[in-house]
């Protein structure tokens, strides 16, 4: 903004050279016009001056050349001529009407008296009897001369041509007046440029200084500096210029803090907003990040500024640019991460000025990956669940119609059936059960009576009973084993006991279930700083690794056929794990496939002394 301006462009050189030039002009025009008319009126003033001078002298000569004497004419003339005398008149000839010369006041021409003259003005003056005037220059002076040839008539009436004078006068002196006359006006002039010179630098400087304050003020205000206020020097258009410039400097320094309070507004909302926003230019070049849209796309503001909104979203296979100004449905985007892929909802505005012309477009992206989960965990909940319960009333429908066909009369057959109908509505009972007890859960409706339980020997009581159940005829030939690791110091947890031995029970059937004829079933107690923890493990047929992640899940079944076999309703451990997250711990499993599986529990604990435990 503060470029350096050359002289010959700047002001301070242009107002001067504007008013010197135009006084040049002036002054060529005014003094060519001048010495002209100078030239001109003082020439005619000589003419006019030997005009007199010469008729002066023709009155004097029209009596003499006149009169019969003629031997004392040339006489006469002569005595005339030598009395006569006049400024700046070099030689005065006087000649009878054949051109003959009758007197030369000049003393060294005396000697031409008598003789005609040979000169051919006075020759044509004769012949053509009308006067002559004109200008020539003198070679042996130099000068400027003017002669004058008239003819001299008689006074009578037949004003007859009786003799001619020749009057030769300088006319240097009138040139040399109207050189001295010039030289004033120049003198005058070079004054006058001098002068006006002068003025115009302080004249141009009363204008460019206030341009200048103007100016500097102006490049302050385009850098963003308001603080800096420009003089005003009169009430003329300059002045009011500057107030106009202080007052745009106020308005503008106003309008800049309204804009930077807006920017600063605009980003601390798209800082703090839960969605992502993309602004991109009218050909789709990103200019806009916020950084929720970063964390949502993995990608840094570096790396998005100046790319294309289409290949950010990886839109280029199904979308153009044009159609995306187009569209004004939402678009679902599936961007892969390190750890799972996000969807995302992607809802598109275009950026229009009231004449029509799209200057850009607004992405707002939305997170609904976990929506999407949702959604598609209900849709699998109730896919499930229809399967789950379709399986056993299929069954008790087709024994039911066997039945009524007249499969009850036979003794063998119907009590079997009915048996199945039985075990079937009792897995169906046991089912809903459980999906009420999920629904309470999910609800927040399910509360626990908890008390201080011997986590030692609750857990000892429950391997107990399924040592006594191992036993019995159904398992006695599968020779299952049940080993304690358990710490000696014991542990008082605060949890609800009823629901906590439900989760045990799940463990333990599950690794029953899946335990080889003859496997062992370890289970640790121990404890940590804070929590305690109870470790199950089987030698069954493990956890692949890919299904991990989801036997937690509702209605998820490793082994699909065995565990609907066995009974299972497949929510036995996302039950296990509502109940332990209702009591701030958590349960997962380790599992390497084909050797066995480890659930953990953990638990919160705050060792207590005996002291303690007492009081």
């Amino acid at each position: 903004m503060n470029k350096k301006i050359r002289l010959v462009h700047s002001i301070h050189f242009k107002i001067p050279m504007l008013f010197i030039l135009l006084l040049l002009v002036s002054l060529q025009l005014i003094g060519a016009y001048f010495i002209r008319e100078l030239e001109t009126k003082m020439i005619s003033n000589f003419d006019s001056q030997m005009s007199l001078n010469a008729g002066f002298l023709e009155k004097t000569l029209q009596p003499i050349l006149m009169a019969d004497d003629t031997e004392k004419l040339e006489e006469s003339v002569q005595t005339i001529l030598s009395d006569f005398t006049g400024a700046n008149i070099l030689e005065t000839q006087v000649m009878d009407e054949q051109g003959y010369i009758l007197g030369i006041n000049d003393q060294t021409l005396q000697s031409l008296i008598g003789t005609k003259s040979t000169d051919r003005d006075v020759q044509q003056v004769i012949l053509l009897d009308t006067p002559s005037s004109y200008q020539y220059v003198k070679e042996d002076t130099n000068s400027r001369v003017l002669k004058n040839i008239s003819p001299i008539y008689s006074t009578d009436n037949t004003g007859t041509l009786i003799g001619v004078l020749v009057m030769e006068s300088n006319i240097e002196s009138v040139y040399s007046q109207m050189n001295q006359t010039v030289g004033i006006f120049l003198n005058a002039s070079v004054v006058a440029v001098i002068i006006t010179i002068v003025l115009a630098v302080i004249i141009s400087r009363g204008i460019t200084r206030p341009i200048s304050e103007m100016r500097r003020q102006t490049a302050n205000i385009a850098d963003g500096d308001y603080s800096g206020k420009v003089t005003v020097y009169g009430a003329d258009e300059l002045g009011e210029l500057a107030d106009t410039i202080n007052d745009l400097s106020y308005k503008v320094k106003d309008a800049q803090e309204t804009t930077e309070s807006e920017r600063q507004r605009l980003d601390s909302v798209l800082r703090h907003m839960t969605d992502g926003v993309l602004a991109t230019d009218r050909r789709g070049k990103i200019i806009i990040i916020n950084s929720r849209a970063m964390d949502l796309l993995s990608i840094s503001q570096d790396k998005a500024i100046g790319q294309s909104i289409m290949k950010v979203l990886k839109l280029g296979e199904k979308f153009t640019f044009r159609q995306l100004l187009e569209t004004q449905d939402e678009l679902i985007l599936n961007i892969p991460t390190e750890d799972q892929d996000t969807i995302l909802r992607g809802e598109f505005s275009v950026i229009q000025r009231e004449s029509g012309f799209i200057s850009g477009l607004v992405c707002v992206l939305s997170d609904i990956t976990e929506q999407e989960k949702v959604e598609q965990e209900r849709r699998s909940f109730v896919s499930n669940v229809s399967h789950e319960l379709r399986t056993p009333l299929t069954s008790v429908k087709s024994y039911t119609e066997s039945l009524i066909d007249g499969a009850w009369e036979d003794k063998d057959i119907a009590p079997e059936f009915l048996k199945v109908i039985s075990t079937e509505t009792d897995r169906m009972i046991r089912m809903i059960t459980d999906l009420l007890n999920l629904s309470r859960m999910d609800q927040g409706k399910q509360e626990l009576n908890l008390e201080f339980v011997s986590i030692n020997e609750l857990v000892a009581h429950i391997i107990d009973r399924f040592e006594v159940v191992l036993k019995s005829e159904q398992y006695r030939n599968k020779k299952y084993k049940i080993e304690r690791d358990f710490t000696q110091r014991t542990l008082w947890v605060e949890i609800d006991q009823d629901k906590f031995i439900q989760v045990i029970d799940n463990i333990m059937n599950n690794a029953i279930k899946y335990s080889p004829d003859g496997g062992k079933i370890t289970c640790r107690l121990m404890e940590t700083h804070n929590s305690v923890v109870i470790s199950i493990t089987d030698e069954g047929l493990g956890i692949p690794r890919k299904d991990i992640g989801h036997v937690f899940d509702r209605f998820y079944r490793v082994d699909k056929a065995r565990a609907r076999s066995m009974g299972g309703t497949g929510l036995g451990l996302a039950i296990s794990k509502e109940v332990v997250q209702l009591h701030g711990g958590k349960i997962w499993v380790t599992s390497v496939e084909n050797k066995g599986s480890t659930f953990f529990i953990s638990l919160p604990y705050i060792p207590m002394d005996e002291e303690d435990e007492w009081e």
